[in-house]
């Protein structure tokens, strides 16, 4: 697999390198959003790790280019004080991010779960699992510990969202956008209340044992789901 890294800090850089290639990744690097789409084109690698904050490209400007010709899995690397840049970067269509400072276990847990996913994509899964959690998706039937759960057409649709993005973190604007059109993307409190109401259906006792939140950001299912 290969892994392209984009960061204007070098020292990132060279740890990341030699970690990932320790985990038997093929890896390059880029200091900066331009180079980094260059090779992009050129290398056409698995997934991208890039940073926000670049000179001649920020993170985000690199994630819409890359956007507009491929679905190649994009972690963000960002600051606490980025969180504005992070989520529109989520917006333009990166799928996860770690923030500085980070643990290499985590990184590389994130990347492994990103790359799984590339297998899973089209077309979509017809049954799901994730632990106690069952989802057929053609006959938008959904269990939980062998108890049928009777969800409404918008919650299942919800769900079904968050089934065909696993391990991707989706932004509040991205599920209203999915679930209202754009029309609903100005209105968060539709998102807050489906998503109560959803929760509550799957897990009565534990709000977020399937869909847990990702503070200011938006929502992830929890993994690891199973498919067929």
């Amino acid at each position: 697999m290969r892994i392209l890294i984009v960061d204007d800090e070098r020292q990132i850089t060279r740890v990341l390198r030699t970690s990932l290639q320790s985990s038997g990744y093929e890896v390059t690097v880029a200091n900066n959003g331009l180079e980094a789409f260059d090779l992009f084109t050129t290398t056409q690698p698995d997934l991208v790790i890039t940073d926000l904050a670049m000179p001649e490209m920020t993170g985000i400007e690199l994630t819409r280019a890359i956007r507009r010709t491929s679905e190649t899995p994009i972690i963000i690397l960002s600051v606490r004080e980025q969180e504005t840049m992070k989520v529109a970067a989520l917006d333009e269509g990166a799928d996860d991010y770690v923030t500085k400072p980070f643990s290499m276990p985590e990184l590389l847990a994130r990347v492994r779960a990103n790359l799984r996913k590339i297998a899973r994509e089209e077309p979509a899964p017809a049954e799901v699992t994730a632990g106690d959690l069952y989802i057929d998706t053609s006959s938008r039937t959904v269990r939980v510990r062998n108890a049928e759960v009777h969800l409404t057409p918008k919650e299942f649709d919800l769900l079904l969202v968050f089934v065909n993005n696993p391990n991707r973190v989706l932004t509040h604007k991205f599920l209203l956008r999915q679930i209202w059109g754009s029309a609903g993307e100005d209105q968060p409190e539709y998102l807050r209340v489906l998503i109560g109401q959803l929760r509550k259906k799957l897990d009565p006792a534990d709000s977020s044992r399937y869909i847990e939140s990702e503070p200011w950001v938006g929502y992830r299912l929890r993994s690891p789901l199973t498919t067929s």
